[in-house]
């Protein structure tokens, strides 16, 4: 068994990584489990613990879509949470244009299931992962740096492939590894 995801991987500008950076040190006194530069991406479909066995029918899956979608932009644009005010559980950067990553993803649910996997109820919601949240000290004070930074934005970047990854969680996080790359159409 592997633990699979497919994604997108990214490598923002030099802006965006600092604004990011400002951004973990001004809630530097909650528990986050922030995103390690190197492991940005973008999640277009997790499979979790997945029999190897699987792996080629996922790798075709993937590469029949990558074939037939061209290159695209776009950029992060704006902060979000998952969760509530009350309880909120990860910080998110927003992607605009999101229509053509949301398509890929539901296209990519549409043809899992076609494959034999499990249906996923879920709608995609396009985003880029920056932190897992723990606890909050101060929901007040929270909120006030979200608000300073929910204009966050990155310039546009191009995407080139989709990549299936293997985590393999360690006790310093995750440590992410490519099993297959699949470019996208010229």
């Amino acid at each position: 068994m592997k633990r699979l995801f497919a994604a997108i991987k990214t490598v923002p500008d030099q802006e965006f990584l600092e604004t990011y950076r400002a951004l973990q040190l001004s809630l530097r006194n909650n528990s986050i489990k922030w995103v390690e530069e190197e492991n940005l991406h973008i999640t277009i479909n997790f499979f979790g613990e997945t029999s190897e066995g699987l792996i080629p029918v996922i790798s075709n899956v993937l590469n029949s879509i990558a074939a037939s979608i061209p290159d695209f932009s776009f950029r992060y644009e704006g902060l979000g949470i998952f969760g509530s005010a009350y309880n909120p559980r990860v910080i998110w950067a927003a992607i605009e244009p999101y229509r053509e990553l949301s398509n890929v993803i539901q296209r990519l649910k549409n043809e899992l299931v076609v494959a034999g996997f499990s249906a996923d109820r879920q709608n995609p919601v396009p985003h880029l992962t920056l932190g897992r949240i723990r606890s909050i000290q101060d929901r007040q004070r929270f909120q006030k740096v979200l608000d300073a930074y929910k204009m966050i934005s990155s310039q546009p970047m191009m995407t080139r492939r989709l990549i299936l990854f293997e985590s393999i969680l360690q006790h310093s996080g995750p440590e992410y590894h490519i099993i297959r790359s699949f470019p996208l159409k010229k």
